[in-house]
């Protein structure tokens, strides 16, 4: 595994996804050039042409939301992370400079519809915290755990259980969970 740059990243988006994005881009941009078409027609309404410029934002937008990815790259010779929302290759986040990693931590967060979710926490400057990952399957969220644990030379903590953390040795859990 190369140490530099890291990737954490949420699973790609089912394929099924892909063609529906595609769809509200493609009537996005048609909105747009219909909305140019109009702007230029002798028949010209502005208040039909602001509709299909709003339809063409709400269209990007529900393309966008079927289409874009969560990252978090970790750049462990500059000691830097950056998240990311990723549409394709353009990748928004900016990079943030952390020295003092103190330790990772899983745990979970339960969710409104009464489901649960497992976190990956980075702690730092003893307080505070870099979430890298989160996952529905807690052997997932354990198994990104170690391995960023692994990465960054620190310790990994369970705090599935509220008020029962536990410290995991990564000897045993390298060997029960044969990695």
């Amino acid at each position: 595994m190369s140490k530099n740059p890291f990737i954490v990243s949420e699973r790609n988006r089912p394929i099924w996804q892909i063609p529906i994005a595609a769809l509200f881009f493609t009537a996005s941009s048609g909105c747009v050039i219909l909305a140019v078409y109009q702007m230029f027609s002798e028949t010209s309404n502005g208040y039909t042409i602001g509709h299909l410029i709003e339809y063409a934002i709400y269209l990007f937008g529900l393309g966008t939301a079927f289409c874009f990815q969560k990252s978090v790259y970790i750049d462990i010779e500059n000691s830097r992370f950056r998240s990311t929302f990723e549409i394709g290759p353009i990748k928004l986040g900016q990079w943030k400079t952390i020295n003092n990693y103190e330790y990772v931590s899983v745990f979970q967060q339960p969710l409104k519809d009464g489901e649960t979710i497992f976190e990956v926490n980075l702690w730092y400057d003893t307080n505070k915290h870099w979430e890298l990952y989160e996952k529905d399957n807690p052997k997932e969220a354990f198994m990104m755990g170690y391995e960023i644990s692994e990465l960054l030379n620190i310790d990994l903590l369970d705090a599935t259980i509220p008020n029962d953390h536990k410290w995991i040795d990564k000897n045993i859990f390298k060997k029960t969970h044969q990695i």
